[in-house]
């Protein structure tokens, strides 16, 4: 779970950043069009700025990984995390039986 609120739904964020890229010829920079944005919509700047390069990196405009890749390799590290913390578990119970097994004495 992410440690911050997300104050803006999708639809906003999706909105915000097709004002962007729809309304950025009217400005003399990007950099006006998402401050003139931003002050519109209630985010800072740098705020719509990451919405902005995101979608950019999504649509393959930009160099960098997509969301759902990002969203898919998270959650193959946790899997991987958890799949080696379960054989260290395993591993260190197999050395205890092991163990017990030679301790225990010789039946005749």
């Amino acid at each position: 779970m992410s440690k911050t609120t997300n104050k803006f739904s999708p639809e906003v964020r999706q909105r915000a950043v097709r004002l962007v890229l729809d309304h950025e010829h009217e400005h003399p920079s990007r950099w006006a069009a998402i401050m003139s944005i931003s002050g519109k919509i209630g985010c800072t700047g740098q705020t719509l700025n990451e919405w902005v390069k995101k979608a950019e990196v999504d649509a393959g405009k930009r160099a960098g990984v997509p969301a759902d890749m990002a969203a898919k390799l998270k959650a193959l590290e946790r899997e991987n995390r958890e799949l080696r913390q379960a054989n260290e578990i395993l591993r260190k119970a197999s050395a205890y039986f092991a163990q017990a097994e030679l301790d225990r004495p010789f039946k005749r």
